[in-house]
């Protein structure tokens, strides 16, 4: 029996979403016999006291104590603000840290943390959970083999069936770096090609008030890829038939559509065409439920060296450069080139 002690630092939505998840690790994500355990802390001590105790995980009032209390990793559930020091702590305890996307509040404000990861040869794991999903998986398994044949288009789509706070918008960076960052992301992980060059617009016919907190309701990215390819990436806060993530691949042999099931928020407009039937998804934490236990059982297994870094901080900080270049595009009305890096490569 090996023991694993992780250290979770937030315990607001996501947080808590980890937590149980953590907590599962020890069933049918586990046949291998690992022992994970978990710590908990949280400046709202007695919302994280409650957590911990329904868990039945520890409760420890501070960063500093958790650490010292000798857990094998840190997981990250804060504030984007609070990200580039709590990895640094992570990374000088010389233990493996996993920390929800992004980086850091920007690009310019990550690049120190890479930095200092590399120079104290931290191992950090991103948040991107995506590369986890079964429909994703396969996908790029298909697209590798040859089974599509060349790319032609692709079609990423993430609609939230309804907003989030407006005080949230007012700090996310943008739906791009917010919401599409994802697609982003995942668009150079299947492909294995960098985004080149972005060029966006965006609309707001939901409530005004997020138009004043500087972000837009609904938008679209046209992007273009090292060798040409193109591609759109399109996000909404409001999809009223439910939460509704895809991805169209089509190439010169065959196309696939990941995300396409019974659960899809859609329905034909065709006579005679029942499907899809199930209840559509209405969080991305319902839509994502699987890949997010698979996320935290991957990191486990980064702890225990029995696997790669499957999403690393450079990767990230790849996905949101273009991010960064699909917002300047949405401000200004012009297309935008992507400032690439040596170290994006992932």
């Amino acid at each position: 029996m090996k023991d694993v002690i992780l250290g979770l630092v937030g315990v607001g939505r996501i947080g808590v979403m980890h937590a149980n998840n953590i907590a599962a690790l020890n069933g049918a994500l586990n046949p291998e016999g690992i022992n994970v355990s978990l710590l908990l802390t949280d400046v709202a001590e007695d919302h994280a006291r409650g957590i911990a105790a329904g868990l039945g995980a520890g409760f420890l009032p501070s960063v500093e104590e958790l650490i010292a209390a000798g857990v094998d990793g840190l997981v990250i559930a804060t504030g984007t603000g609070t990200h580039p020091e709590l990895i640094k702590a992570g990374v000088d305890a010389g233990i493996p840290v996993f920390c929800e996307k992004p980086v850091a509040m920007n690009v310019a404000d990550a690049l120190p943390v890479l930095d200092y990861i590399r120079a104290n040869n931290g191992v950090v794991q991103i948040g991107h959970q995506r590369r986890f999903d079964h429909g994703y998986l396969e996908a790029k398994r298909a697209y590798q083999a040859g089974e599509l044949g060349w790319i032609h288009s692709l079609r990423a789509v993430t609609c939230d069936m309804a907003p989030p706070p407006v005080e949230f918008l007012a700090s996310s960076g943008g739906l791009f770096r917010d919401c599409s960052v994802h697609d982003f992301d995942i668009l150079r992980w299947l492909t294995g090609r960098e985004i080149v060059e972005v060029y966006a617009k965006g609309s707001n016919n939901g409530d005004p008030a997020i138009g004043a907190v500087g972000d837009v309701d609904t938008a679209l990215a046209l992007v273009t890829f090292d060798n040409g390819t193109v591609g759109t990436v399109s996000a909404t806060r409001y999809n009223g038939a439910g939460h509704d993530v895809r991805l169209e691949i089509q190439g010169s042999s065959r196309s696939l559509m990941v995300g396409l099931d019974e659960q899809t928020a859609m329905a034909s407009a065709e006579a005679g065409i029942a499907f899809p039937a199930g209840e559509p998804h209405r969080t991305f934490a319902e839509r994502f439920d699987q890949a997010y236990r698979s996320e935290m059982a991957a990191f486990v297994e980064l702890i225990l060296g029995r696997r790669e870094n499957p999403c690393t901080p450079e990767d990230a900080v790849a996905a949101s450069r273009v991010a960064d270049a699909a917002q300047e595009s949405l401000a200004t009305g012009v297309p935008v080139k992507v400032v690439l890096a040596a170290a994006n490569a992932g």
